[in-house]
């Protein structure tokens, strides 16, 4: 009985494998009779809005990070010293030294010509979504799709500023890279000042504002709990010296003064353009290239960031199923876009048009980050790894073409 299944199931295979063989044959040749091929898809698809429920997708599979777990408590059981490599010892990686000097400066100057082409390109955001457009006309596509909007899901347009198109992230200031995490009890005691800039503290860059502490001696880990030789507070290492102590209630403004301190040169509007496309292009390239040796942490369900090894234990969190972990955050790996998050807004070809972005013609529509965006309106190019996300090789047909289109 189980000899003659074994042969029909058999036959019937090769049965199925000729005639899709047969079938891919004459398809191919159906093809190229009358025209049709396939086409490799060139164009990548616009970053989709997370909803509330879901979470940011991990940098590391799950299944990979269960595996490290287990490694990692089977490796605390055995009582051994283990040597730690930069940064994990606490001492700096000294090839990205000048990277991190780099980014601090391409920072600067970021801001710097974001401030300038703000002033002649106009930056528009939504009351109530807080969805930004950069040009003159706002568009007309119906996506306010938030608790508080309109029936008819069109945005209330007002004029933006430069936190609209560089957000501000902050992330908890560490004395020490290798301490305890931040408290709930702590949460006004520490200054918060923007990760990017926290990430390139903590890459080498020493700011007297903000002081970080600097070992001379690694530290060792045994028994998966990290032990520090080195003494807390050495001689040259004066506690309370230069620290002021102050929470965010009471900002300093040193940031903001280190933005304006950078003061270009009179030029024309294309010229600070360019620069300023620079520097976002090297900024992110080399804050991707720090992530990669000094870790981030950033929570699955909302916009929270801590630089550093593990994130803190403040309870804030009022994202999705905060009540299950007592305001707590739900802490993964972060990316580029989670330090330095990109804006997209809706790509405007024609500057010089009158006519807004109408929501019937959105699927002809490109996307571009909003400070690409800006910069490429006031005459500088766009990089190669945006211009797929243009569309500038779709046609948009006019408002009345839009239904002869097949």
């Amino acid at each position: 009985m189980l000899p003659r299944q074994t042969r029909i199931m058999t036959k019937l295979r090769e049965l199925a494998l000729r005639n899709s063989s047969t079938n891919s044959i004459v398809g191919n040749q159906l093809k190229h009779r009358y025209g049709f091929h396939t086409i490799r898809q060139t164009c990548t698809e616009f970053p989709r809005k997370l909803k509330k429920t879901e979470r940011k997708p991990w940098v590391t599979n799950i299944n990979e990070l269960k595996r490290i777990g287990r490694a990692e408590r089977k490796e605390r059981q055995i009582v051994r010293e283990r040597i730690l490599q930069p940064p994990q010892n606490g001492l700096l990686v000294n090839e990205l030294i000048p990277v991190a000097h780099q980014v601090n400066a391409d920072r600067i100057q970021l801001f710097t010509c974001v401030s300038k082409v703000a002033q002649s390109i106009a930056i528009y955001s939504c009351s109530v979504c807080g969805e930004v457009h950069i040009g003159h006309r706002p568009h007309k596509i119906r996506t306010c799709n938030v608790m508080g909007s309109a029936a008819s899901k069109e945005h209330c347009w007002r004029r933006g500023a430069v936190e609209h198109v560089l957000p501000p992230v902050e992330s908890f200031h560490l004395y020490d890279r290798l301490g305890r995490a931040v408290s709930h009890n702590e949460r006004l005691q520490v200054d918060r000042i923007p990760a990017i800039l926290e990430l390139c503290v903590q890459a080498g860059i020493d700011l007297p504002e903000y002081p970080t502490r600097r070992r001379v001696f690694p530290a060792y880990s045994i028994s998966g709990r990290v032990i520090d030789f080195e003494k807390r507070f050495p001689k040259e290492d004066a506690p309370g010296e230069d620290i002021y102590a102050c929470g965010f209630w009471q900002k300093r403004n040193n940031i903001s003064d280190d933005n304006k301190s950078v003061d270009m040169q009179p030029c024309d509007l294309q010229a600070t353009a360019v620069r300023g496309m620079e520097a976002w292009e090297r900024m992110r390239s080399g804050a991707s290239r720090l992530m990669e040796t000094y870790a981030a942490q950033t929570c699955g369900y909302c916009s929270e960031i801590q630089v550093g090894p593990k994130g803190h234990r403040v309870r804030n969190c009022q994202a999705y199923k905060h009540q299950m972990r007592d305001g707590q955050h739900a802490w993964q790996e972060a990316t580029i876009d989670d330090v330095v998050p990109p804006v997209y807004v809706w790509h405007v070809r024609d500057t010089q048009s009158e006519k807004p972005l109408v929501n019937e013609l959105k699927k002809y529509y490109g996307m571009l980050p909003a400070v690409v965006e800006m910069f490429a309106q006031a005459g500088a190019s766009v990089p190669n790894d945006y211009v797929v996300m243009m569309r500038e090789d779709v046609a948009v047909p006019e408002w009345d073409e839009e239904k002869l289109v097949v």
